[in-house]
């Protein structure tokens, strides 16, 4: 039996919310790293660059010492094995992600069955926010400090004044 030491937490994090951040800190206590895999995923496409949610990820959980910030293209699960782990975590907000996320994991499972996939929940209290529906209020002006980071609330204005 292998014991998973090194979990992996992908996502295209674009911009990255107090959500994905608990998730962070949650998952740090339980592996000893957590690696958060900043998708490069073209098909979906992002608002912003991988190098600049990386960037906004390594400021946002700065502080806690078993996180790693990377970058991945192609299968997830190609990249999990890479790293040395067995273990993918992915965040579960509403019933609504499930499907999808459900989807996914019996998908990636046929891919690399050695692969577990852990379903986290945010706290209740940011579990209704989504990075699309922080672009759309911030398109409309919204103050966005209650939902991510001073420094990516910014950074977002500041992209779409462009």
């Amino acid at each position: 039996m292998i014991k998973a030491k090194i979990a992996v937490y992908p996502g295209t994090f674009d911009p990255v919310t107090y959500g994905h951040i608990d998730l962070v800190k949650r998952a740090s206590r339980i592996f000893d790293k957590v690696i958060v895999a900043v998708a490069h995923n073209r098909p979906k496409g992002t608002f912003f660059s991988v190098r600049e949610r990386i960037d906004m990820l390594k400021d946002a959980v700065k502080g806690i010492e078993n996180i790693e910030i990377d970058d991945f293209d192609g299968l997830v699960v190609n990249y999990v094995k890479k790293q040395g782990s067995c273990v993918m975590i992915r965040g579960l907000r509403m019933l609504t992600d499930f499907e999808y996320e459900f989807q996914m994991a019996l998908t990636n499972r046929k891919f690399a069955g050695d692969i577990e996939t852990i379903f986290m929940m945010p706290h209740e209290q940011y579990s209704y926010i989504s990075s699309k529906l922080i672009k759309e209020a911030a398109a409309l002006g919204a103050d966005l400090t209650s939902f991510i980071p001073k420094a990516c609330a910014v950074a977002l204005k500041k992209k779409i004044k462009k």
